[in-house]
């Protein structure tokens, strides 16, 4: 028998997990993707090469709040599941979230796609909406402020009471939207193509009845009728 020399030994093994780590390094670098038929997890972060975030997907415990400029802030009211977008300098440009549960033997339920402006909040919103019996569903564009709105302002803001002082401080931080158009259905299950001045009043709906009756009605700035088309009976 021959005689080890633990030095050397230990020299040989080194080298050889030298090498497999190089290997797996290396060959992750070039191989296919992985693939997986079931994968459980509670958040993915997909990212550009550079490390900015590009797209969330997660549950209503992981979704976290808004990022902007690389900093996050509390959302006011995002409890939702679903994907967040983000620009290319990684801050928080719409999303498609979802959410529904049954509260007191009734299904509340709700659905939405949105894009927004810069540093602002949602311009455009396709969304469904159910509380019980309850329930609406179209296609809405907004106008937003030309400046960016100030996320820092969320928090101090939900803690206000509502009136004319918070009324003033919502403005004052760039987070005031205005409705331009809606097309789809109401509460009451009418269908309306509504288009509304830049103070978001109604100026000429387009409207058809559940029962089947269509008009198109011309609205003042007070939101009085000044003329109606309607078929004759």
């Amino acid at each position: 028998m021959f005689e080890i020399d633990p030095s050397r030994a230990i020299g040989a093994y080194a080298a050889v997990m030298t090498a497999v780590a190089a290997y797996l390094v290396l060959g992750a670098a070039t191989s296919a993707p992985t693939r997986f038929g079931t994968i459980d997890v509670r958040r993915i972060n997909v990212r550009e090469d550079d490390g900015t975030l590009r797209m969330i997907i997660a549950g209503r415990d992981h979704i976290g709040g808004i990022v902007i400029g690389n900093r996050e802030y509390p959302h006011p009211n995002r409890t939702e599941a679903g994907m967040i977008f983000f620009n290319d300098e990684g801050a928080e440009n719409g999303g498609l979230v979802f959410n529904g549960k049954v509260i007191a033997g009734k299904p509340v339920n709700a659905g939405s796609l949105t894009f927004d402006r810069w540093h602002q909040d949602q311009t455009i919103q396709i969304t469904s909406e159910e509380d019980g019996a309850s329930r609406h569903a179209g296609f809405i564009v907004n106008d937003r402020p030309d400046q960016p709105m100030r996320f820092d302002q969320i928090g101090a803001l939900g803690a206000m009471k509502a009136g004319p002082a918070k009324d003033a401080a919502v403005r004052d931080a760039g987070m005031i939207g205005t409705q331009r158009v809606y097309l789809g259905s109401n509460i009451d299950r009418s269908a309306e193509l509504s288009l509304r001045d830049a103070e978001g009043r109604k100026r000429l709906v387009f409207r058809v009845e559940p029962a089947g009756s269509p008009s198109i009605t011309f609205l003042d700035e007070k939101g009085r009728s000044v003329s109606r088309i309607a078929p004759s009976r």
